[in-house]
């Protein structure tokens, strides 16, 4: 009985809160909408990485091959190379791409002249706006072996012309270089919001006790901003199987193939060219369990360690 009205009274809480935050729950909708639509009703398709797919027979009338898609991607001759090029990239990604926000954020939140404050902070956050094709665009044309700037300037210095686009062992400081480039500012948003947060008052009793600037960054601001960079920190490992597949793809070709072929673009191959859609479904399957599994272990760690995960 006291169970009973526990649940009633949980309820009639319930309901009182969406008629008082109706308008709420109207803005959250669309967003909603598309995680349902795009991200979870898809999931229902997921099984076909167990089958052998055959669009005359539907998702239900194909055949059960169980795990033999998985099986035949982890005996791929490809699968050694193509998970070292996904996980490397990724890794040698968040190792230089991550920090660079925090540090951008932190040169922006010294600067105290707000006009040049503020020139920065536009000139930073613009290249977020600019798309995928166009950024690769102009590395084309910055990097061209015959025009591209770079190369006008080594042959100054009588220095050969290098084609950066084709030698593999260029495609991942360029990749990282660009995508720093492109990101940082926008991401440095998140931290100067952290900052902002920070009580004045702190930094006011450090200077009453003599601290310098560079060790009120490192007693107060950083220790501040700890728990948002390492929420980014958890988010961006629990994504480390899941390089953009647009940039990798643009920038692709065959002479660098050996290093920027990835578990997307091989899933667009095989998925899309080669109309394999099980063995596609069954990588990009695998492909999810990792991250998810990262994830996970990505935020048990921060918790033992930092006292701050997702969940």
């Amino acid at each position: 009985m006291v169970l009973t009205n526990h649940k009633t009274k949980r309820k009639d809480v319930i309901k009182k809160k969406i008629i008082t935050y109706w308008d709420l729950y109207v803005l959250m909708l669309p967003g909603l909408l598309y995680f349902i639509i795009f991200k979870y009703l898809p999931m229902y398709g997921a099984q076909i990485a167990f089958k052998n797919y055959m669009p005359s027979l539907g998702i239900w009338g194909s055949p059960w091959v169980g795990f033999d898609h998985f099986q035949r991607f982890f005996s791929s001759p490809n699968f050694g190379n193509i998970m070292w090029n996904t996980v490397s990239l990724s890794l040698f990604n968040i190792l230089f791409g991550f920090p660079a926000p925090i540090i951008l954020a932190l040169i922006i939140n010294e600067i105290k002249w707000k006009p040049f404050k503020k020139a920065v902070q536009t000139i930073t956050y613009a290249p977020h706006f600019i798309s995928t094709v166009v950024l690769v665009g102009l590395l084309q044309m910055i990097l061209s072996p015959s025009s591209g700037i770079i190369n006008n300037i080594l042959q100054v210095f009588n220095i050969q012309p290098i084609y950066f686009m084709a030698e593999e062992g260029w495609f991942k400081p360029i990749y990282i270089l660009s995508g720093i480039w492109k990101s940082a500012g926008w991401g440095s948003i998140i931290y100067l919001a952290a900052i902002s947060g920070i009580d004045t008052e702190m930094y006011e009793s450090a200077k009453i006790d003599g601290a310098s600037r560079w060790k009120q960054l490192i007693y107060i601001t950083l220790p501040n901003i700890m728990p948002t960079a390492m929420i980014m920190l958890i988010l961006d490992i629990g994504k480390v199987m899941s390089i953009g597949f647009e940039k990798v793809f643009l920038m692709q070709n065959s002479m660098n193939i050996g290093v920027s072929e990835i578990i997307s673009t091989y899933v667009y191959n095989v998925g899309i060219l080669d109309v394999q859609f099980s063995y596609s479904t069954a990588i990009g399957l695998f492909n999810s369990i990792i991250n998810l599994i990262m994830l996970i272990l990505a935020n048990w760690v921060s918790k033992k360690v930092t006292q701050v995960g997702l969940w």
